[in-house]
């Protein structure tokens, strides 16, 4: 990727992404387009979408490349590679470019106040710090807790844009969204044994 493709805003290649006349994209073409911005711009691209609605079950589809790319990251990979399979994976235009379109104000919003800075939390440590946290939160995605994959998504594309601009604060964000999934997570399960241990009561179970 030159310098100019760069410097050029996320929400911008996305666009292009969405807006190109061919019906059908795949993944490898848009890890490709999206160049040395791979890692954080396919954290956010997988993560952020678990904020619209969509049908049950999708959470799940997009937890999986995320579990995959991840551990790269932990690992200190240099590039993102998926499965063949996945890489290959077709998606319809239309309907990328609509869940696009509906991430790409709040994207454009966050462009214009975020910028590089502390920047320490970043390189060879930091990245894979925040790659071990994502691997984490990715697994959090695959479990079938209503409304659970919300802050988990909201992390990870938090990480996924910090990545992108090199913004230690929103990476902190991250971080803070991080915390807050463990502590629903933890309030989440206990809710739910207290819930199951009242009805095996009331049935004579216990």
């Amino acid at each position: 990727m030159d310098p100019v493709e760069r410097r050029r805003p996320l929400s911008e290649m996305l666009t292009d992404i969405a807006d190109d006349p061919d019906p059908v994209v795949t993944i490898g073409e848009i890890i490709h387009r999206l160049g040395q911005r791979s890692f954080g711009a396919l954290l956010f691209f997988f993560a952020a979408p678990n904020w619209l609605p969509l049908p049950p079950g999708s959470s799940t589809f997009l937890a999986g490349p995320l579990i995959i790319l991840a551990p790269q990251m932990a690992l200190g990979v240099r590039r993102p590679w998926l499965p063949r399979f996945i890489d290959e994976r077709k998606l319809k235009r239309a309907s990328l470019a609509g869940a696009l379109r509906k991430l790409t104000p709040m994207l454009q919003r966050v462009e214009r106040v975020s910028r590089p800075r502390l920047v320490f939390l970043f390189g060879p440590v930091g990245d894979r710090i925040i790659g071990l946290t994502i691997t984490l939160l990715s697994l959090v995605l695959l479990l079938p807790i209503f409304l659970g994959n919300m802050a988990p998504a909201a992390a990870i594309a938090a990480f996924g844009l910090a990545l992108v601009q090199r913004d230690g604060v929103l990476a902190l964000i991250g971080y803070a969204i991080a915390g807050l999934s463990v502590g629903l997570l933890v309030v989440g399960w206990n809710v739910a044994v207290a819930f199951i241990e009242h009805i095996a009561r009331i049935i004579g179970l216990v």
